[in-house]
């Protein structure tokens, strides 16, 4: 018989930007902390929830943000001290259990059901898990519970902030009912309108709809999953190994940028974030793609496969002004980005000397090299150490 107990938990830390910088900064405490792109192209990344009163939300443009509450705190982003605090967070949820499925910096999966014996039923371990998140971090985590992902995640949303809910066993239709369509995924304004069409606005009127009409309205793919969420039928597992599938760091400028010097100096900055990412993870890169966005909105990425998967610096980003090279820059660029992709482990690649390689410091050397600029930087910040202009032809 499947297992039916509400063990399957969602814990999503709130407000995880704001709250890490109000940890950082006692004085922000009970204030409107906005974290987000500066520039007047800017979005915001994460309000606190003082902010959120003011109607200022994650994607919600700077511009917008800062008319709407003038006496919030704007602050930029810093990545380095919010992986910090999720790896806390992440390895107090792996004491629990090793079926911890992080979605992002911020939630995580986990099922429990092999702990009940050790540590009691899922909600026991829930509210364990948030006392201890709160009095080993200082961050507050809401958490839902129930008997699937679709069930658990949707709690936790319903929770928040700094709650917990519990959907017991058997009652689910009548959690999922009154639901508005749009929490389920794959539910975004589009297909929400076409929901509407067939007069459908919440979870209970998604359920009495047919799978072949809504497979007519939504495609075959789409309808079909839609029909099965609004029954419950979530039958994926907590995956605990969920291997990134890219690794990048893009910017918006305040103003286009048409300057090529300035754009690969920008690669160069970028390549070394996504290197130090990399080498933080265990892995490799096997493609090089850069983006580049211009300023009506057409994007474009270039990309290139290298013959020996890379985490140098220095690799990522002479491909990256190559890519550079090849991409017309008059009309002005918005956005630029470099990621790396098709990422394998480290331990599982063998690199090979290429015979006509050049002379200076092998990639050995120029690999401890750069951890050893890792290390300065996690003691003392990114701007610690910067990578001095290069001379190019």
């Amino acid at each position: 018989m499947p297992d039916t107990r509400a063990a399957i938990l969602h814990v999503d830390l709130d407000a995880f930007y704001a709250s890490v910088e109000q940890r950082a900064e006692p004085s922000l405490r009970g204030r409107p902390v906005i974290v987000g792109g500066l520039g007047p192209r800017g979005v915001v990344a994460a309000a606190s929830y003082e902010a959120r009163r003011f109607g200022v939300h994650s994607a919600t443009p700077m511009a917008r943000a800062r008319r709407a509450c003038p006496d919030g705190v704007f602050l930029a982003p810093r990545f380095d001290a919010y992986r910090e605090a999720s790896a806390q967070v992440m390895a107090i949820l792996r004491e629990v259990t090793p079926l911890v499925e992080a979605i992002s910096l911020d939630e995580a999966f986990l099922d429990t059901r092999g702990a009940a014996r050790r540590l009691g039923t899922g909600p026991e371990i829930a509210a364990a898990l948030r006392t201890q998140i709160r009095a080993e971090t200082d961050l507050t985590a809401s958490v839902g519970v129930g008997t699937t992902k679709l069930i658990a995640k949707l709690a936790s949303d319903l929770a928040k902030p700094d709650g917990m809910l519990v959907v017991e066993p058997g009652t689910e239709t009548a959690f999922l009912e009154p639901l508005e369509v749009t929490r389920l995924w794959g539910v975004g304004p589009a297909t929400r309108r076409r929901l509407e069409r067939l007069g459908v606005r919440t979870v209970g009127d998604l359920a009495t709809i047919p799978c072949d009409a809504l497979q007519r309205a939504l495609g075959r793919a789409s309808g079909a999953q839609l029909y099965a969420l609004a029954r419950n039928q979530d039958d994926r597992p907590v995956v605990a190994s969920r291997a990134a599938k890219s690794i990048g760091h893009e910017e918006t400028f305040a103003t286009d940028v048409a300057d090529r010097a300035r754009l690969e100096t920008h690669v160069d900055q970028f390549a070394a974030r996504v290197a130090t990412r990399l080498r933080e993870v265990g892995v490799v890169a096997r493609t090089i793609v850069l983006k580049v966005r211009y300023g009506d909105f057409r994007t474009i990425t270039r990309s290139r496969t290298v013959p020996d998967p890379t985490d140098l610096a220095d690799e990522l980003a002479s491909v990256g002004r190559e890519l550079l090279r090849g991409v017309d820059l008059r009309a002005g660029v918005r956005l630029l980005g470099l990621s790396a992709q098709q990422l394998v482990a480290s331990a599982d690649t063998q690199p090979q000397l290429p015979l006509d390689a050049p002379p200076g410091p092998d990639r050995e050397a120029r690999g401890d090299l750069e951890r050893a600029v890792d290390d300065v930087r996690r003691r003392f910040g990114d701007d610690a150490v910067r990578r001095a202009p290069v001379a190019r032809p």
